[in-house]
């Protein structure tokens, strides 16, 4: 991935160095169970343990003549320990017992970090929710003028969505962090699998059920899915930023610094750039997940289509996941919000919005339903073509609609309340 969507601490995890290393980790890991079983000597182990992870650049070179990267590693980890002990490394493992149990390692690790940056977008959402939970605005359906309804409401359900998707990932990780040391198609013919319980205890993993010759590929699919489905989430939130930001709603705004500028062009133009780089970010995420999929029916125990696909696929879903999750939490933190705008909205449509609520109180009183629809239908058509005041057009179809106000469509909004209230105490 491109450093632009890029964050540190998640780049890090996927860097060619910090791969190096944890192929390293497993390998000393295996030799420390192989010892215990007495199967290399002592005196191998601690040769073993000193050995330097190689870089990236050694394992290159080497690779260039091999056309294989583990076996180029291996050699390049075993020039810096003597060759009596270096016999010892990888001993009865084939590649993807090494490749598969790092990447469980690593996988593990990364849903860490998108964890946390998802945790962080649940508890802002959720505040602010709270703080706007009695700012009225109208809600949209079609794209038109519905009932009124809150802000926070808004805020609200996007926090639950991201609930969700947290315990999806939550699940997802569990099923990708589990490794397997059972040799070339899985039946251990050359390894205890005491190797593969010490290795993968040591690691945090949980241990592939029937080992073929990798770890199943339905696990990996399953979490970019998961991915995929927060990516979706946040573009929903990123969506309704976009739509309240136009000009002509102008309800929110995204925070600006001191020297925004918007447009080449047009110095007034105030573009919601960020909102539209996650819900860009999000037709990624939806692209890897498909692709994985792919990966899922390999040949017989295993071939090598899937390896392509995932040194591209899963470094960038990950990546990606967690710069969107964490500049989601960024952007909305420090969205403006604009009361007035939202309740402005509600009044320039003359009363129309109270339309459900006059049909209501008509259908309480008893009238039959298809007569009170079309009166109060026939004066919101009358009030849309000619501007005036919905109200005083009910009362010309005999309908005296009282007092209308927002706050009657949120009489029983304490209960969703209650539900935020409980979310937010996962937080703390």
């Amino acid at each position: 991935m491109i450093s632009r969507y890029s964050l540190p601490e998640m780049a890090e995890l996927w860097s060619d160095q910090e791969r190096y290393a944890t192929w390293t980790k497993v390998e000393v890991l295996a030799s420390e169970a192989q010892a215990l079983l007495g199967r290399i000597p002592e005196s191998a182990l601690v040769d073993i343990r000193r050995a330097q992870v190689p870089s990236p650049a050694r394992v290159a070179e080497l690779d260039r003549e091999r056309d294989h990267e583990i076996l180029s590693f291996l050699a390049a980890l075993c020039e810096g320990i003597p060759d009596d002990s270096a016999r010892w490394v990888h001993l009865g493992m084939t590649s993807y017992d090494l490749v598969d149990t790092a990447l469980g390692f690593s996988l593990a690790r990364a849903c860490d970090l998108v964890l946390q940056a998802a945790v962080r977008l649940r508890g802002v959402l959720a505040d602010r929710a709270v703080e706007h939970w009695n700012t009225v605005c109208i809600g949209r359906t079609h794209g038109m003028h519905a009932e009124p309804t809150t802000f926070g409401h808004k805020l609200a359900g996007f926090a639950f969505a991201i609930d969700r998707s947290v315990r999806r990932l939550e699940a997802a990780r569990a099923e990708v962090a589990v490794g397997t040391i059972s040799g070339s198609v899985g039946t251990y013919s050359l390894i205890d699998p005491f190797v593969e319980e010490y290795v993968c205890a040591e690691l945090g993993l949980g241990v592939e059920p029937v080992p073929s010759q990798v770890v199943a590929r339905d696990r990996h699919a399953e979490l970019l899915h998961a991915v995929a489905t927060l990516g979706a989430c946040i573009e929903q939130i990123a969506t309704e930023v976009r739509l309240l930001s136009r000009s002509e709603v102008r309800e929110v705004e995204e925070s600006r610094t001191a020297g925004y500028q918007g447009s080449s062009a047009m110095p007034h133009k105030r573009n919601p750039t960020g909102s539209e780089r996650l819900s860009g970010l999000s037709r990624l995420l939806r692209g890897y997940a498909g692709t994985m999929l792919e990966n899922v029916a390999l040949w017989h125990e295993r071939d090598l289509s899937h390896s392509s696909v995932e040194r591209v696929v899963v470094p960038d879903a990950m990546i990606v996941a967690h710069y969107q999750a964490t500049a989601a939490a960024d952007l909305v933190a420090g969205l403006d919000v604009f009361p007035d705008r939202m309740r402005a909205a509600i009044d320039q449509t003359n009363g129309l919005v109270y339309s459900s609520a006059v049909l209501a109180d008509l259908l309480a009183g008893g009238t039959e339903r298809e007569r009170a629809y079309r009166a109060v239908q026939a004066a919101a058509n009358r009030a849309i073509a000619s501007g005036e005041d919905f109200g005083t057009l009910l009362r010309t179809e005999g309908i005296d609609a009282g007092q209308l106000r927002p706050e009657r469509f949120l009489v029983h909004h304490d209960a969703i309340f209650k539900r935020l209230e409980a979310l937010r105490e996962m937080e703390h």
